[in-house]
């Protein structure tokens, strides 16, 4: 027991200084590019109208004030981090002043969780089948081919497919919308208009990721599985004469589980980063497109807000995964 409480704190301390060293990292990182938001709207504000005054720069600095960019570095870092920590509040969006970035955050995070969830479980269980299957399996034709197809379907990048199915399925054969992630005629509910229309809209999306990860956890799934048929103790419980599935839900995935899980936790920030531009080429309203568009126009509270968010995320279901290893591997329980 006393093993266990360790491993679970230093997993947590490790949790929490991961995430501070990332957080002023990123700080640091989108601070010292150079330019300004203020500056940026104000010179968009000039170029789109040919308007020029010489008040220009007074107003500049007015906004400049309120914001708090007048200041040096470090004390935009504490004075952000004693925000953060004590009120909850990544500051105002520059460009949608005076509405809050949480409030726009909020409202794209929803639409991010649900497709990226549902996009990230499905691959990962169908890869986790079919490698299952081919593994099992692999002196056959078939398994033979379906590996050769992950293999080469699992190094195109997500975005590249993204934007192949957009031009297949959308602009060629019209079978799907070019982005959007419900039909503008229909009021947000739980009809079955709605629901039917939300799904329609991401299957686009969803599939442009997971077509890519599927193949990847089935190729670790089936050298995971050929490494443990060569084990003493699956040779003996197949000598025991036991039948096929139970070999296989017994003996072989219970002891993939493990690396599989380590898998998914180590892949989830890329898998992230990779979905942000599938939002942007689907127009899809998630944190991704928010994010591509804050970078446009360098709105700092919104991109500090949404790489906290999207830390937060992914390091928490790293800590969950964590905390899970002990009930899948007997071993660590036992230290």
């Amino acid at each position: 027991m006393k093993q266990l409480v360790k491993y679970f704190l230093k997993r947590v301390l490790l949790y929490f200084l991961i995430f501070v060293i990332s957080l002023s990292a990123f700080f640091f990182f989108i601070n010292l590019v150079p330019g300004d938001p203020v500056t940026r709207y104000v010179q968009q504000l000039e170029q789109r109208y040919g308007i020029s005054t010489p008040l220009t720069e007074e107003i500049v600095r007015k906004y400049k004030e309120a914001f708090g960019l007048d200041k040096d570095l470090f004390t935009r870092y504490i004075l952000y981090i004693r925000r953060l920590v004590f009120e909850f509040d990544f500051g105002p969006s520059f460009v949608a002043f005076p509405k809050p970035a949480y409030s726009l955050i909020v409202d794209a995070l929803p639409w991010s969780i649900g497709l990226l969830g549902t996009a990230v479980l499905t691959s990962w269980i169908l890869g986790i089948f079919i490698g299952t299957v081919i593994g099992w399996k692999r002196e056959s034709k078939v398994s033979n081919f379906v590996l050769i197809c992950g293999l080469v379907a699992s190094q195109i990048p997500s975005y590249l497919l993204a934007l192949i199915l957009v031009m297949v399925f959308s602009f060629g054969l019209g079978l799907f919308p070019m982005g959007g992630a419900y039909s503008a005629a229909l009021k947000p509910g739980f009809s079955f208009s709605f629901i039917s229309s939300l799904i329609y809209h991401a299957f686009l999306p969803s599939m442009s990721l997971i077509l890519i990860y599927v193949f990847g956890v089935m190729i670790s799934q089936r050298a995971l599985v050929i490494n443990l048929l060569g084990e003493d103790f699956l040779k003996l419980a197949e000598a025991k004469g036991l039948d096929k599935k139970r070999l296989i839900k017994r003996y072989i995935l219970r002891n993939t589980l493990l690396p599989q899980a380590t898998g998914l936790a180590m892949s989830l920030g890329f898998i992230v980063n990779g979905f942000f531009l599938i939002e942007w080429i689907f127009n899809y309203p998630g944190i991704g497109r928010l994010f591509m568009m804050a970078i446009r126009e360098m709105d700092y509270n919104v991109l500090m807000g949404i790489t906290v968010t999207t830390m937060f995320c992914v390091l928490t279901a790293n800590l969950i995964i964590e905390f899970l290893y002990p009930l899948i591997d007997p071993r660590i329980r036992r230290g």
